[in-house]
């Protein structure tokens, strides 16, 4: 087999492969319908938790679920599927508020963290107040 021919097949089959996962749904994002789907999603995982207030963020990637004092509880959308976690200050690596954006960084290898839009001042001041340590001073992640 000629060299140029062995190109042309090698092309066509990786775009053939990126087309077969980008129409089966691969490079889908999932998103959060509202309060109601993020409780159910976050129960899943930690039945026995008592969620108070949630807090959507602008463009429903996320939701902070409010679990007592100084626990947070976070649904996020990671491609397709949804991570749930609980934080609590102590698990806090780095955190800023800017506005009604909320940047932290978790001691969690697993999980980056990340920068959290919210559409209300309000609900970014609540989940910064949650998750900052009154102990250390933070630093912007």
């Amino acid at each position: 087999m000629s060299l140029p021919v062995l190109v042309v097949l090698v092309v066509f089959g990786i775009a053939l492969s990126v087309a077969a996962v980008h129409f089966t749904g691969g490079t889908t994002t999932a998103t959060l319908s509202g309060a109601d789907q993020a409780l159910a999603r976050f129960a899943e995982d930690y039945p026995d938790e008592k969620p108070g207030a949630v807090r959507l963020t602008a463009g429903g990637h996320a939701a902070f679920i409010e679990l007592g004092p100084a626990r947070c509880g976070i649904v996020q959308s990671i491609g397709d599927c949804f991570l749930t976690r609980i934080v609590t200050p102590h698990d806090v690596l780095a955190l800023a508020r800017e506005g009604n954006v909320v940047t932290f960084r978790p001691n969690d290898f697993t999980w980056q963290g990340g920068k959290f839009a919210f559409a209300d001042n309000a609900d970014a001041q609540a989940v910064a107040a949650t998750l900052q340590n009154r102990d250390q001073t933070r630093k912007a992640a």
